[in-house]
């Protein structure tokens, strides 16, 4: 089963603003109600048996069972009748809320942290419609219940084949968006190591830096605009919360981190299909990219989104039938991409130069080099003494790249296999 999802722009007028803003905040309400229901019950089960707390004391019946999913969903008609506002909203939507909770609810079961938390004013900021009895996307319009039809910017047609399953309503600052999900009754391989193998490091000195010697600069979207974000949130934090200037103002910040993201992830997709343009089997350091955004680099590393950038780029891979691996990251920087040895060089030295084999290169692109030589080793083929490279010259597409390396496997005779 193959599914994608398909994002478009969203036009609605004035009335229809208003009344998806208002399904939003009566979701929040409900979201915020079930929320509360589960931690008092875990709360009357913390007190202890012989004694009563001094602050609070939650008192519940003992054989009160917990406020799971499926009673949450079955309370939902008879709460129509005390909140009459509970029947504006699609029952389906509002369902989706309650599971929306406890899939966050089963989250933290599973990691032993991240409670859920109470949405605040304007937090919640999507709606989910599950179900269709017809295809409501036309050229022009979407058809929702109790809504009606939406102006849509179908800016790339819904492949034929595919069935639409679920829409999801985002609101990103003042502008509306449909995430179509779409599915279709195939099967698509993995695709396998072929063709011309390629190394990708990335780093702050520069965005990446290939094994074929290709560099970007990191274009540093955040930096650019800090100084226009700084003026925006200073007026910001001079209004009177809630009031309509403050609303105002905070629109126009919403508005710029909106513009950032956008871009960013515009350059990321560009730089992720030259990538498949240049080869056919692409390999990236295995790393935890949360973990040095906590450092002094901190701001750099969330502006440069590299956990981003290796998703988009595997997403790619995927769709246009390269190969993607992660590898080691261990040593990239240090050993040499000809002979083996570690060189170790501070960071302010960005020239490799082994005095062992006097290999001199970019030191970003040997990192790229060794990272291209550990994929190839790991996907080289098992019981083979020798490294055969993804660019043997018998696979097809070879012969139209004549500048490319030629593959050379390593001195030594094949093992034979123990039988």
């Amino acid at each position: 089963m193959l599914t994608m999802n398909y994002r478009y722009r969203l036009y609605p007028d004035a009335t229809q603003e208003q009344q998806l803003i208002e399904w939003m905040e009566i979701c929040r309400g409900a979201f915020n109600y079930g929320l509360r229901e589960i931690k008092d019950w875990c709360n009357s089960r913390k007190c202890a048996i012989d004694r009563c707390s001094l602050e609070k004391e939650y008192i519940l019946p003992a054989d009160l069972k917990f406020p799971g999913e499926i009673d949450q969903l079955n309370k939902l008609p008879s709460s129509k009748k005390e909140f009459p506002r509970l029947g504006a909203v699609p029952s389906q939507v509002l369902q989706q809320t309650i599971k929306q909770l406890h899939r966050a609810w089963e989250y933290f079961q599973a990691r032993g942290f991240g409670f859920p938390r109470f949405k605040k004013f304007g937090q919640f900021k999507s709606l989910l419609f599950p179900q269709f009895p017809e295809n409501p996307v036309t050229n022009f319009h979407l058809k929702l219940p109790k809504l009606g039809a939406i102006r849509i910017n179908l800016h790339r047609p819904i492949p034929a084949g595919f069935a639409l399953k679920q829409v999801r309503i985002l609101r990103k600052a003042d502008r509306w968006y449909a995430s179509i999900n779409i599915q279709c009754n195939v099967k698509v391989p993995t695709p396998m190591p072929h063709g011309h193998p390629i190394g990708v490091d990335i780093g702050l000195e520069k965005f990446l830096a290939t094994s074929d010697g290709i560099l970007v600069k990191p274009p540093k979207f955040f930096k650019q605009l800090l100084r226009q974000l700084k003026l925006l949130q200073r007026r910001l934090n001079r209004k009177q919360k809630r009031s309509f200037n403050y609303e105002k103002q905070r629109l126009k910040v919403a508005r710029l981190h909106h513009k950032i993201d956008n871009t960013r992830k515009n350059f990321h997709f560009h730089q992720a299909h030259k990538l498949c343009d240049a080869g056919d089997s692409i390999f990236m350091e295995d790393l935890d990219y949360r973990v040095s955004a906590k450092g002094m680099f901190g701001k750099q590393m969330l502006d440069a989104a590299f956990g981003q950038f290796r998703t988009i780029v595997k997403y790619i891979c995927w769709k246009r039938g390269k190969f993607f691996a992660e590898v080691d990251a261990r040593g990239t920087s240090v050993e040499c991409p000809n002979c083996g040895v570690n060189v170790k060089k501070d960071l302010s030295i960005r020239v490799h130069n082994c005095e062992h084999c006097g290999y001199i290169k970019d030191r970003d692109v040997a990192a790229g080099e060794n990272i291209r030589n550990r994929g190839i080793k790991l996907i080289s083929t098992l019981g083979h003494s020798g490294m055969e490279t993804a660019c043997a010259e018998g696979l097809p597409g070879i012969e139209a790249t004549q500048s490319r390396q030629v593959s050379q496997s390593r001195k030594g005779a094949t093992r034979k296999l123990k039988k």
